[in-house]
């Protein structure tokens, strides 16, 4: 694994291209104007092209309906963007000059009401309320939060900018090309916070084990004493689907309850599961 250090060279190298790439823009006399490279209390500020944050919201299929969290939100971009989409966004950011930067963009943009920004640090910081969270942040950054992630409703939609989950596994990913504008760091990642379904289930014609990590689960279905391993498994958030014995068992995780259906050949019938208590 890269050091931190390492990747902090490498961010600040890199990243004097994104700088030189578009014109420079004169700002107010006395506003405040960052640089690229400089640091933050977690991570140096480097903007996300405009190009990902587009491919961004699409990979995360942010809608009106959304509520999004910005974590590290820098100069807002992101969170503006949403708002133009008509999504409630939030920006979470230390440095005090970046929030008011980030409010002074908003008002620009026109999107003071769907678009706010506030000082705080993100660890200390709740944002459970989230329907997709977007950050561009370090890989050691995204591995301290992802406990807190993982605790958030299942269904919730994290996109990241180029940095992964450690050994969770990305559900999708997307990119943008240097045709749009993005020559460096232009490589989205998307995981799906899925349900807790890992432990013994009771079902009315028998019991289910399952075991799991992260988005991916196996198991032991038992039916009229005979087992039969799970196989086609998938958890989409709350969806969860899987086959055995002969049949294929779909449904939806509320807690310790699955409601679903199994279809076996040509019928199709109810089916439920209770999580057992834990001894």
């Amino acid at each position: 694994m890269i050091s931190r250090p390492v990747l902090n060279r490498c961010l600040v190298a890199a990243l004097l291209c994104l700088s030189t790439a578009a014109p420079a823009q004169t700002p107010p006399k006395g506003a405040y104007e960052p640089q690229v490279g400089q640091h933050g209390k977690d991570v140096i500020w480097v903007p996300t092209p405009q190009a990902l944050v587009d491919r961004m919201l699409g990979l995360g299929k942010v809608t009106p309906q959304d509520v999004l969290v910005d974590l590290g939100s820098g100069d807002g971009r992101t969170v503006i963007t949403a708002a133009k989409r008509g999504t409630q966004a939030l920006g979470i950011e230390y440095n005090p000059d970046m929030v008011e930067l980030s409010r002074r963009n908003a008002e620009k943009a026109g999107v003071t009401g769907k678009a706010e920004f506030k000082r705080a640090d993100l660890f200390e910081t709740d944002f459970s309320h989230a329907t997709v969270v977007t950050m561009f942040l370090l890989p050691d950054i995204n591995i301290r939060l992802r406990p807190k992630i993982l605790d958030m409703k299942p269904g919730t939609r994290i996109v990241s900018n180029s940095f992964t989950m450690g050994e969770w596994k990305w559900d999708d990913s997307v990119g943008a090309s240097a045709e749009e504008g993005c020559t460096s760091y232009c490589t989205a990642y998307l995981w799906i916070v899925p349900a807790k379904v890992a432990g013994n289930w009771t079902t009315p014609q028998g019991t289910l084990q399952i075991e799991q990590e992260f988005q991916m689960f196996s198991g032991t279905l038992t039916v009229n004493g005979r087992p039969s391993k799970l196989i086609n498994t998938k958890l989409g958030g709350d969806r969860i689907s899987f086959s055995a014995g002969g049949a294929t068992y779909t449904g939806r995780v509320n807690g310790d309850r699955i409601e679903g259906s199994v279809k076996s050949g040509a019928t199709t019938s109810p089916w439920s599961a209770s999580r057992a208590p834990k001894s």
